[in-house]
């Protein structure tokens, strides 16, 4: 099989889109998406650019995305967060997660970064094999803490 990794482009981001859905519905939470294929082309293309994305295309398909930002760390100084790291399913196996990796941890080293990091599912033990194998260290003992859009606007809501 033949495919490319290259960066994506504006016109890729309904294909990245669903892809981003595909996870979604494999994570068992296909109603949390609610980001819009032209929140992606403002937000990865536009004048302040979020993120960075890298692609894994078959034959002119998108089967595969890397999707990264920057971050900075107080104990290590320039980071980058890979978001989410995503292969279409009938492509597991192909090695095209390891080319993605491949490009992120090259886009990282590149950037002078001191950590990349991401989140895995526990349950996801072919994921978490995948990245131990490559390397990456999974820490069990760090809860992930997120507060969502309502929970934001309930704290700013106290404070008044």
């Amino acid at each position: 099989m033949e495919y490319i990794i290259r960066n994506a482009e504006k016109e890729d981001m309904a294909q990245v889109l669903a892809l981003v859905q595909e996870l979604a519905d494999f994570e068992k939470e296909s109603d949390a998406v609610i980001i819009s294929k032209e929140d992606l082309e403002n937000d990865g293309f536009g004048e302040h650019k979020l993120f960075h994305c890298f692609v894994a295309e078959v034959e002119k398909e998108i089967v595969g995305i890397a999707l990264v930002y920057p971050r900075y760390s107080t104990w290590k100084g320039p980071a980058i967060h890979l978001e989410d790291l995503i292969v279409s399913e009938r492509m597991r196996g192909s090695g095209l997660g390891t080319a993605l990796l491949d490009e992120v941890i090259k886009y990282g080293h590149d950037l002078g970064v001191r950590r990349i990091q991401w989140e895995v599912l526990d349950w996801n033990e072919p994921a978490i094999e995948f990245y131990e194998k490559k390397g990456a260290k999974v820490l069990r003992d760090w809860d992930v803490v997120q507060m969502d859009e309502l929970g934001i606007k309930n704290y700013i809501n106290s404070l008044n």
